[in-house]
This record gives C-alpha cells, structure tokens and sequence, in this order.
C-alpha cells in the first residue's frame, strides 16, 4: 500500500466549543508579520523615488530591469496578434460568461418615504480609479485578469490599470504575452510591468516618472487595489489600506470538499490534486462521514499524483499542516467544520446538495454536485474566482461588481417633512451632551434656540410640540 499522502483528523465522538473548532482547522501560516519588515523599505523606495526606485526593484526581484515600465500599446496588440486561436477563443467564451453574470449584478438604487417630506434614498457611485494586481510566479492567470477587470468595467470605474510583473527571461522586462493579450481583448490599456509589493506601493501612493519614456508621472495614485498575489502582495496591501481600499489580504488558495459515502473518490481526489498544484502552501481539505471514501481517496492520490506534472508540489501541499482529511460523524457534523473552516472554494458531493447548501453560511463559493468542480470556477462558470481566503468567508465576499462600487445615501427632508421631529432630534442631541447639534435644528424654526428658560414654550409656540 502507498503512503498515505494526507493527515486524517478524526473528530468523531468529540464535542467542541466554536472557539475549539476553529481553532482546530488547517490553515497555511500566512507570515505577513514577518513579511511586513521586508516591505515596507520597498513601500518607502517607491513612495520617495517613483519609476527610478520601481526600476531597481524589479532588478532585484525579477531579474530585468524594464525599459518600459508601461507596457506600450504596440507590444500589447502583437501579444494578441500572435494569440493561439484556441486560447483566444477560450478566454473570449470566460469574458462573455463573466460579463452576462456581473451585468445582473449591478446594485440598483433605492428609496424610502418615512413621511410626507421625508425620504432617504441610495445611489451606487463606481469607485473613480482602480488598480489591478495580476500574480505571476508559478503560473500565468490570464484568467486573473478577467476576473478583476470585468467586473470593475461593468460597475462603470472610470480607470483601470493593471500591474504584473515581468515575464521570466523576456529580454525587454514585459510580462506574459497571454497577460498582455488578454488585456488587450479587454480593451486596458494601462498597464504595467512591475510585480510583488512595489506593484502596490505603486498604486497606492503614485509614481512620477524617473526615464523620459515614462514622462512626468509614470502612474498616478488609484482609490482602490484589487487581485491575489503572494505573501509580499498581502502584506503591502494590508499596509497600504486606510490610504487606499483593498478588497482583501489574499492567502494562499483552499479547497474544501463536504463528501459523503457516494461521492466518487477518483474525482475527489483529482480536485484535490486540482488545488494543491497551485502552490506548496495551498490547502486541501476533505471533510467526509465515510471512512471508505476516506481511504478510497487517500489510495486514488497514490494512483493519480505521481502522474500530474507538478507531483512534487502537489506532495508537499497535501502533505502540508494547511491540508488533510476530516472525519466526522455525519452530514450535521461535517456542515460544522465547513462553516468553521469556511472555504474558498466548497465543493459539495452528497446525495442531497441541496439541503447541504441551505447550511452552509461561511464559503467564498459553493460548487454543488460532482460536474461543477472548483476549475469550472477558475475560468468558465460565470462566477468570480478571487474569494476570501483562510477563513475569512465568515465575513468576507468574492470580488464582484459591488468591490468597485460605493453606496452613498441621499437624505431629502424638507420643512414638512423635519418639523415633527425638530424637538425630538433636540431632545436625544441634548441627551447626549451635543446641545448644538439640536440647536441646528431648532434654528430653522426658531428666531433664538439658545434661550433655554423659553425653549419649550417657544416650541410649542412654533408647533413643533
């Protein structure tokens, strides 16, 4: 028998507290506190020397020093010229799902008429700049850039530029011809070959140009930074936000998979497989009442992994502390450990998804049933594929329409409508020791609100008691 590539937590007769249940999920060790002394130097540099600093750090991290930080227009449409047509037909069919999706999710306006004069109503406002981040790495996401642009096209933001770093070994510092084709079918035009935190330092704070090529500003400041990246992108995302919104601190990717007695182990166990080659930190996990599909699927990854071309990742992730198989007692157990885990991605194979899925509350996305596994997602399903990651679905969202939108409320109360309440609003201000934000108030009814001796007569006087 091979080895058994994942820890089995055997959780099985024990009651647990919420505190211990959560506390007893696998999670990769994120590191941002320790990744936070090596950034910010790199967000001071970008802040103080602009494209120059920008230039000497992709020298450092990327080995090239790009001659264009901004990627000019025409090696953006050779990419696409050069564009295998199979591909570009793929990621077109990605663009058209994910538009028809976002366009029905635009948030639409509202109003309330608490009483004659008295409305308040709710505008959804496009956030006016935005900047995108697109990882590199051990993979290229063109899909990463639809995920990201699409949506914050259909909110209606005003500006987008997108930042990624270099391509290995391109002599001219430019990043992925896929990456820049992709751009290109999208119709973004600012973009940027510059990666890791730098990217963000660059968005945050702007950067004026160092090169005549980049001319007297290279990138002016965005309101918002968006999209995945490595531990180095977290941590200056987390340390830029307050000056600019971010939609998350990203952590390495995770599956989870509530299974049953009848799911197939085979294609459990590819969609494990599925996940972990992402990354040596990514996390598997399966959470399952079936000791046999529990070791049919441990026995179907000694078959598969060694055949997947990144087997030695796919090892070290499954094997990891941020992976493993949960046993549990049943179909009530097993829902309690993924709401504690909440997953990125949850797949749910039991023979009645349905009923699963009307318990489930904490999940980045839910994949109901075995034909819509977590791929799909990546790229054709319609949805988004950049999720709230290491638990943070108890209170976080997958990126969407409504990351690049604001709700701003309009209070409309004429005469009619803030007589009546006049004294009240008076009367709470003053019982919170803000006499003058009654006297605000008041002062559109009476000649003198300060004379406090009178203050109620000279209300009863104005018909506002």
């Amino acid at each position: 028998m091979s080895k058994l590539m994942m820890r089995t937590m055997d959780l099985r007769g024990k009651t647990m507290s919420r505190a211990q249940l959560l506390a007893a999920m696998p999670r990769a060790d994120m590191g941002t506190r320790e990744a936070s002394a090596q950034v910010q130097p790199i967000l001071d540099q970008v802040r103080e020397h602009g494209a120059a600093a920008l230039r000497d750090l992709e020298e450092k991290f990327d080995h090239v020093r790009p001659h264009d930080l901004r990627v000019p227009a025409s090696a953006m449409q050779e990419a696409l010229r050069q564009l295998d047509p199979k591909v570009r037909s793929a990621i077109e069919e990605s663009v058209t799902r994910i538009r028809k999706v976002c366009t029905t999710q635009v948030p639409k306006p509202m109003a309330t008429d608490l009483a004659p004069g008295a409305r308040v109503s709710e505008r959804w406002i496009p956030i006016e700049r935005v900047g995108l981040y697109v990882p590199g790495g051990k993979a290229l996401y063109p899909s990463s850039v639809i995920m990201n642009v699409v949506p914050a096209q259909v909110a209606g933001v005003d500006s987008l530029a997108v930042a990624t770093p270099p391509a290995s070994g391109d002599p001219h510092g430019l990043p992925a011809a896929i990456i820049l084709a992709t751009c290109a079918i999208l119709g973004v035009d600012e973009v940027y070959a510059v990666g890791g935190a730098q990217a963000v330092a660059m968005f945050a704070y702007g950067a004026r140009g160092s090169e005549p090529q980049d001319g007297e500003i290279l990138c002016d400041p965005v309101d918002k930074i968006t999209g995945p990246g490595n531990i180095f992108v977290a941590t200056a995302k987390q340390m830029v936000s307050g000056m600019v919104g971010i939609d998350a601190v990203a952590g390495p990717t995770e599956i989870a998979i509530l299974a049953d007695g009848q799911a197939n182990p085979d294609w459990v166990a590819a969609d494990l497989i599925g996940q972990a080659e992402h990354d040596e930190l990514a996390g598997s996990v399966l959470i399952t009442d079936s000791q046999e599909l529990a070791q049919g699927v441990q026995e179907a990854l000694g078959r598969r992994v060694p055949r997947t071309e990144h087997a030695d990742r796919v090892r070290t992730s499954l094997g990891g502390n941020q992976s493993g198989i949960i046993l549990t007692d049943g179909i009530d157990q097993s829902i309690d450990v993924a709401n504690a885990y909440a997953a990125e991605h949850l797949e749910v194979q039991t023979a009645d998804p349905d009923a699963v899925i009307d318990r489930i509350r904490n999940a980045g996305a839910i994949f109901r049933g075995p034909y819509s596994p977590v791929p799909l997602g990546d790229y054709m399903s319609g949805s988004n594929h950049v999720l709230p990651t290491g638990g943070t679905a108890r209170f976080d969202v997958a990126l969407g329409v409504h990351t690049f939108m604001k709700p701003v409320e309009v209070i409309e109360y004429d005469e009619e409508g803030l007589k009546p309440i006049a004294a009240t609003i008076n009367d709470f201000a003053v019982s919170e020791d803000l006499p003058a934000h009654g006297e605000c108030i008041l002062s559109r009814f009476l000649d003198d609100p300060y004379n406090k001796a009178d203050l109620e007569a000279n209300e009863e006087k104005a018909g506002l008691l």
